[in-house]
């Protein structure tokens, strides 16, 4: 490794960033905005790309499509007024070769920089004109013959318009001098090859001229790969940390033995009622889960699967641990439809068993929502299902042992923070705090560089394979031209005795969106099928009018729903055959896979259509792709994983975390391996720099990532 960097004694001083907001120039407001308020910050606002004004090159070298920095002497400088108001420069050089600059665009100040007999350095892309060899709208500076050319590559940095380049560069070179960025990694556990983290961030900064071009714009150049570690290996750390923390925390041990008068567990008791068996992989993650809730830290397991594959059932036979246990148990969902469902089911299989189930939801109120929470304070109620009202102020548990949240994507941390916190209760023994132990369940299978990083934090359950009797599913897409013929699959489904879901993306017009809304598609296709009752599902509609609807289509007196994605997850409907999705380009690719298998829930052959408007983007090509050539949601969310990245991919779950800026999990999964093993040899011989390291990165205002 090289020798450390020293800091230099004194550095420029940046422009003022802290000034009283009334005091700040233009240039200085617009760092703020972006947030460039620190050395550090500034030190890692890196630059897009970079100019070459190393070199000059002579105008008789410069070709049509090269892109050059020249030098010469103003020759002339007017205004013309025809085809359109323009200045007009013609330069020429020491040899006598001449070039035209053109700006359509210009201010006094350029007729003065540009004056005739001056001096200028010109860069910009040389076009064929009308009057030979021109440059239009190129940079130029005024300077005296023989002035020194640049040493490094010049860095074009992300600004806005009230940022001048210029102003720009001052400051990230004074913060990039003014940063405390010295070593923090022991050097044995670096990659071999890579420089220190201040060397890296010079060269980022200021390539020296023969510094390969390529290996910069595509982030494989060792100063590269430096900054990419850094920040991979204090993910890893903090995501250690988190899981150092948890296991210094206690929680219920949660062994679920058989009460004297019973001749089973209440797991087993459930097992013997259920109309069907576990698949393999389903027996094997309820090991897994009443492994963890057997011990006496707080579970934080992630339970994923395909859509069908069961983790319903998977979440059940947790809750009966935890009861059989004399332990309360709390579901959370992010839908009422969702939590409807899961309470349906939920009732179904435990009340046979004795019980009691709680319903608590945001349209539940008065007497009826005061005598479940008074279920809930006094433990008559051993499971709790609802929404977010789970973790309302005005609930509280007896001896809550177990929550589990579905699609825990679509809740915020806030949210899940507020669960953890607001569900801990005081040990029977007066010991401290119980935490309850956290089963996380999604139908989004976690791509495997996702769980390395984002969900390391997380112990990872996986159902990866469907109960028997579910029939592949045909994915079909059409252009918005084929919709009566797509109508007339609709009349033909039903006519056979199936039923069909229409899911539209809006439910009201919007200008910026030329999008058919639910209210106008449920109208027409009422009108076209006559013969069909056509029902209509959104958001807005009042949590009884929803559960009316949703109970007539369960039931098979409607034949056609009309629907927003209030019915993306939960809906278990095994006569429902057809999915017409509209707009299907609007969407994500998550999103369709879980339209999608809202139907292939029975016997018959199941068909998606996915109708669209042409002309489809890049991305959009790409999704429709993607749902013609898989069913697999573990293929799903690779490829969406690739077309979408990290910060789409993960929606809310990330909200308010560290989010990678620099590594790319698909290009840099060697770098991701590495990470991983240094951060655990860190805490085991280095603990006081991996802390400095996840302080670097994650902590206070210094934090790498909000730069």
């Amino acid at each position: 490794m090289p020798r450390a960097s020293t800091p230099p004694a004194s550095a420029p001083a940046a422009p003022p960033a802290a000034a009283p907001a009334r005091t700040l120039s233009a240039p200085a407001k617009a760092l703020q905005k972006l947030g460039l308020t620190h050395p550090v910050a500034l030190a890692l606002h890196l630059p897009l790309r970079y100019e070459d004004e190393t070199r000059l090159t002579p105008l008789a070298d410069v070709h049509a499509g090269d892109t050059a920095q020249v030098e010469g002497t103003v020759r002339e400088c007017k205004v013309e007024l025809r085809p359109r108001r323009q200045l007009v420069v013609r330069l020429l050089d020491e040899a006598g070769d001449e070039l035209v600059l053109r700006f359509v665009n210009f201010y006094p100040s350029h007729q003065k920089s540009l004056a005739v007999g001056q001096v200028v350095r010109v860069r910009g892309e040389v076009r064929h004109g009308f009057f030979g060899r021109e440059m239009v709208h190129p940079t130029f500076k005024a300077v005296v013959p023989g002035a020194p050319l640049a040493e490094t590559l010049t860095p074009v940095y992300p600004a806005s318009a009230q940022l001048p380049q210029s102003y720009l560069r001052k400051a990230v070179a004074a913060g990039l001098q003014r940063a405390n960025l010295h070593e923090v990694i022991p050097p044995e556990l670096v990659p071999p090859g890579l420089p220190l983290l201040r060397d890296a961030l010079q060269v980022l900064h200021h390539p020296p001229p023969r510094t390969a071009l390529a290996a910069l714009e595509e982030r494989t150049h060792p100063a590269w790969q430096r900054l990419k570690f850094e920040e991979l290996l204090a993910q890893q750390l903090s995501q250690w940390q988190a899981r150092l923390e948890r296991a210094a925390r206690r929680a219920p041990q949660l062994l679920d033995k058989p009460q004297a008068e019973q001749a089973h567990s209440l797991s087993q008791r459930l097992l013997t009622v259920l109309p069907f068996g576990l698949t393999a992989a389903q027996q094997r993650v309820v090991a897994e889960i009443s492994a963890d809730l057997g011990r006496a830290q707080p579970m934080h397991r992630l339970l994923q699967g395909d859509v069908g594959a069961g983790k319903t059932v998977v979440a059940a036979l947790a809750a009966t641990v935890a009861m059989g246990a004399g332990w309360q148990c709390a579901l959370m969902a992010p839908t009422e439809i969702l939590a409807e469902q899961h309470f349906a089911k939920l009732v179904q299989w435990l009340e046979p068993l004795g019980i009691s189930v709680a319903w608590l939801s945001g349209s539940r109120k008065g007497k009826v929502r005061q005598a479940h929470l008074d279920a809930i304070a006094s433990g008559q109620a051993l499971l709790v299902v609802g929404t977010h009202a789970v973790i309302q102020a005005d609930v509280k548990f007896a001896r809550l042992g177990l929550a589990i949240v579905d699609e825990q994507h679509r809740f915020g941390v806030a949210q899940r923070l507020a669960l953890r916190q607001h569900l801990s209760a005081p040990a029977p023994d007066d010991a401290g705090v119980l935490e309850p132990h956290l089963l996380m369940m999604t139908a989004t299978p976690i791509p495997r560089t996702l769980a390395m990083t984002h969900f390391a934090d997380l112990d990872v359950s996986t159902i990866d394979e469907l109960p028997p009797g579910r029939t592949p599913i045909l994915t079909k897409v059409f252009t918005d031209a084929r919709r009566d013929d797509v109508v007339a699959r609709v009349a033909e489904e039903i006519e056979r005795g199936r039923q069909a879901y229409w899911v539209c993306p809006l439910i009201e017009e919007s200008e910026t969106l030329d999008l058919q809304n639910a209210q106008a598609t449920h109208e027409a296709l009422a009108a076209a099928l006559p013969q069909v009752t056509v029902g209509l599902l959104h958001g807005r509609m009042p949590a009884a009018e929803k559960a009316a609807v949703m109970a007539e289509f369960k039931e098979g007196r409607m034949g056609l729903l009309v629907a927003t994605t209030v019915i993306e997850v939960g809906v278990d409907v095994p006569n429902a055959s057809l999915m017409v999705i509209e707009h299907a380009e609007r969407f994500g690719l998550a999103q369709l896979h879980q339209l999608r298998g809202r139907v292939g829930r029975g016997a018959a052959a199941s068909v998606c259509v996915l109708l669209h408007t042409p002309p489809l983007s890049v991305s959009g090509k790409a999704r429709l792709k993607a749902m013609i050539e898989t069913t697999d949601g573990f293929e799903i969310a690779r490829r969406d994983l690739e077309i979408r990245g990290p910060g789409e991919f993960l929606g809310e779950r990330q909200s308010g975390d560290a989010l990678l800026r620099f590594a790319d999990l698909h290009e840099d999964q060697a770098l991701v391996q590495r990470a991983q093993a240094a951060a655990k040899l860190m805490w085991e011989r280095h603990p006081h720099a991996a802390m400095a390291q996840v302080r670097r990165w994650h902590g206070g205002h210094l934090d790498y990532l909000q730069a």
